[in-house]
């Protein structure tokens, strides 16, 4: 009798707390949408998209591709350098993310580098494009550019996931059905919040810095939302975010795609000895090495990350025309 009481306890252990972060959760529908952007009816589901025109364009356009768990919002103030320049910029959302649909599918590598294609392909693009990838979306524009390498004009990469081959992919309990939407459900925010922990902010002086108070809101309102969790597992489970060197190795190589990209030499998550891995893989890139940067560089040191994109860009279009 007492085993099956301790069973019992152990269950509403286990069962309450994840009853408790779930209970109320919202699909999200076209209402939640801003009034600027909006979805394109893609195969898998709806994909949130939203254009930035400036004054005066220089008939280049840019694709900015956010990584694993953070949104679209984390470009809010590099987009600024690139408008300035005269750069079209367009921003998404990948599906589970920010004001996309949150389908339940697999989310393996061909869901990220189609839907990319699939919205170029809805919004009539038919030029190729300057891909921006951060953390994940640095695999993912890897990938995609192996796959059609004349849609891809130059890659930035920003704190690229893809160059630690032989690394341990994740905790094999998240790879466990059930255990792994648990574990999701029960630290998902402690995981989201730790690129704006008191270490990783503590070199942080740029004044176009996101407020740590503000990025804790924008991880918040994504954890309110049902299916996102479950969105970040299915990528951990079936996405080697680890290991692309075979992509990159294509860009590098029988392709020669204009490469740079931005590493803080305190990445937590991405550790910046993945940069020589990324020079064996595209031995011509250029390297923006910033000095105590975390990984959270998009938004927490823009200046330096937004100014040597526009750089770069700068340079390859001249570079591109002298040719």
């Amino acid at each position: 009798m007492k085993i099956y009481v301790a069973l019992l306890v152990l269950v509403l252990l286990l069962v309450l707390p994840y009853v408790a972060k779930t209970y109320g959760l919202k699909n999200i529908t076209a209402s939640d949408l801003p009034d600027e952007g909006g979805w394109a009816e893609l195969s898998q589901g709806n994909l949130y998209y939203r254009w930035y025109i400036p004054e005066h364009e220089n008939g280049e356009i840019v694709v900015l591709v956010h990584g694993f768990s953070t949104p679209h919002f984390v470009w809010d103030q590099i987009k600024n350098f690139l408008i300035e320049r005269g750069y079209k910029v367009l921003v998404y959302d990948h599906f589970g993310r920010g004001f996309s649909q949150r389908p339940n599918i697999r989310y393996d590598k061909a869901v990220y580098v189609e839907s990319l294609n699939e919205l170029l392909a809805h919004q009539q693009v038919s030029q190729s494009v300057h891909l921006v990838g951060y953390s994940m979306g640095g695999a993912v524009i890897g990938h995609f550019t192996q796959a059609y390498p004349t849609k891809t004009k130059t890659l930035s990469l920003i704190a690229p996931a893809g160059f630690m081959p032989g690394t341990q992919a994740v905790n094999r309990l998240v790879t466990l059905p059930v255990v792994g939407e648990w574990l999701g459900h029960m630290f998902a925010k402690n995981m989201l919040v730790s690129d704006v922990s008191d270490t990783e902010m503590a070199n942080i002086d740029d004044p176009l810095a996101m407020e740590k108070l503000d990025f804790i809101s924008q991880v918040s309102t994504q954890l309110s939302y049902s299916g996102y969790v479950e969105s970040l597992i299915s990528t951990f489970r079936y996405f080697n975010l680890f290991d692309a060197q075979d992509a990159f190795s294509a860009v590098g190589g029988e392709h020669r795609i204009p490469t740079l990209a931005i590493w803080g030499t305190q990445d937590a998550t991405v550790p910046y000895s993945g940069t020589v891995h990324m020079l064996e893989a595209i031995p011509y890139a250029e390297l923006l090495t910033i000095e105590q940067g975390g990984h959270n560089i998009p938004y927490m040191q823009p200046s330096i990350v937004g100014s040597g994109i526009v750089d770069f860009l700068d340079r390859s279009i001249l570079s591109h025309s002298a040719d």
